[in-house]
């Protein structure tokens, strides 16, 4: 009875392995196609299917509607609610990048830039490729006067999606504010 109990763990073991390793692979994939692009209708395209892995956890479908119910009340301006709701995802599941990147933006919007710095770093822990983060610590970082750090943000965001227009946008004022703060 325990070999099979035994066997039966190793197999649901296997399967989760396995579609860690599948949902690692269409990631990697969709992150070089969006790095060799030229086409910004193609970027976006791609960037679409980038948000959709993200923001639908890869094995709790509740996590994803827990998510889904936080980014609802984001957009009705419910900023509390959306964060509680993001917290409680990051509890279950503190592994999920886009949990941490979501109450980021509810921090953010909060102008808690500190708090939302933090969740960002999580963020960038898991999923180093995060584009939406990386564009998030560039506005954080702006709020907070770090300019030169904003810009770091912004160019690190443009190499993972060159296609992308605010980074480059972002940068130039910026280097704008730099400069007029210098005189």
């Amino acid at each position: 009875m325990k070999k099979i109990l035994l066997s039966i763990i190793l197999i649901c073991l296997s399967f989760v392995s396995n579609a860690e390793e599948n949902y690692d692979k269409q990631l990697d994939n969709l992150f070089n196609q969006l790095r060799s692009t030229s086409s910004s209708i193609a970027a976006k395209e791609i960037e679409s299917k980038i948000w959709k892995m993200w923001t639908t956890h890869p094995s709790e479908e509740s996590l994803t509607n827990l998510l889904a119910k936080g980014s609802y009340y984001m957009s009705q301006n419910q900023l509390t609610s959306a964060h509680n709701v993001f917290s409680k995802a990051i509890e279950l599941d503190p592994k999920w990048a886009e949990a941490w990147n979501k109450r980021a933006t509810v921090l953010y919007l909060m102008g808690n830039y500190e708090l939302s710095q933090n969740d960002i770093d999580e963020v960038l822990k898991i999923e180093k490729r995060h584009f939406g983060a990386l564009s998030g610590q560039g506005m954080v970082q702006t709020a907070l006067k770090n300019y030169q750090k904003a810009i770091d943000s912004y160019i690190e965001a443009h190499k993972i999606y060159p296609s992308m227009k605010t980074p480059l946008i972002m940068i130039e004022k910026l280097q704008v504010l730099i400069q007029q703060e210098s005189i």
